[in-house]
Order: C-alpha cells, then structure tokens, then sequence
C-alpha cells in the first residue's frame, strides 16, 4: 500500500495532467515494489493532489507571490509500507517519479524546486480496513515477482 501526495501551486496541474499522473505516479513507485507491472495491484495505491495558494508556499525564505517570477515548486511525498526498499530501489522510484512528473508537465527535465520525500511507515504501524496491515500479508496476493518476495522477507528478517 501507498499514498502518493502530489503538491503544487493552486491550477498548477490541469484535470488532464492530473488524470495522467494518478495512472504514471501510481505505476512509478508500484513496479519497483511488487518487482513486476501489476494492474492487479493498483487499487492498493492512492494518489493525492493538493493545491495551495502562491501565498501558502514559499522558497528561500520568501512566499512564492513575493517572488518573481514565481518558481515552478513541487513536493511529491511518497509514503509506503515497510518492504524491500534498499537505496537502489528507493532511487530509481524517486527518479521515475521526476521522470513522470516533467512528461507530463512537458518539460524536458524536472524543475530543481520539485522535491521528493520518500518515507517508509514502520511495520505495524500502517492502518485499513479496521486493523493493522503488514506488507508480508500482501505477499501472497499474486502481485509481488518471487525475487521481490524474498527481498522483503529478507529485508524484513523474515
């Protein structure tokens, strides 16, 4: 499971980009943690966009309205259960997500204000359907490579 929380300047992203980014951001971290492209997956990820106003963000120290012209900043926070998520892993989902982002913003390369936060949720410690999930429970889901599902087990000491 997986909340990605897209946050932008307000009317920042159109409907269409975000539309586009729900589908890019969601496969951009769910390949590298199930180890394979799995639709069956998808409904275990959440994606959020939150729009602030130029006056509710700043960079530098100064509000982006009183900043001219006003810097194209971002901060995608990527939460996600406890697994295999060893350096490797985490950088190549933080660069697919910067990859997907300028793709769908049309932009060549990835503005140096957009910022990635990748966060991983202690075992235990993550919540649904009325009680606590542990990513090993997912295991046997069908979605996760054989190879992915002894990196987490041995990752997780399992």
């Amino acid at each position: 499971m997986t909340v990605i929380t897209v946050n932008t300047a307000k009317d920042r992203l159109s409907l269409e980009q975000r539309r586009r980014l729900a589908e890019t951001l969601t496969d951009a971290v769910l390949v590298p943690e199930v180890g394979q492209y799995a639709p069956a997956a998808r409904p275990g990820f959440q994606v959020h966009f939150v729009e602030r106003e130029p006056d509710m963000m700043a960079i530098g120290g100064r509000l982006l309205t009183d900043t001219q012209p006003q810097p194209d900043v971002m901060l995608i926070d990527v939460a996600v259960m406890d697994a295999d998520w060893r350096q490797d892993v985490r950088t190549e989902v933080i660069e697919r997500i910067l990859a997907a982002m300028a793709d769908t913003c049309g932009l060549p390369k990835p503005s140096p204000a957009w910022w990635v936060n990748f966060r991983v949720i202690d075992e235990g410690s993550w919540g649904a359907s009325g009680s606590v999930l542990s990513i090993l429970s997912l295991l046997g889901t069908g979605v996760f490579t054989d190879e992915k599902t002894k990196a987490i087990h041995t990752a997780m000491g399992v």
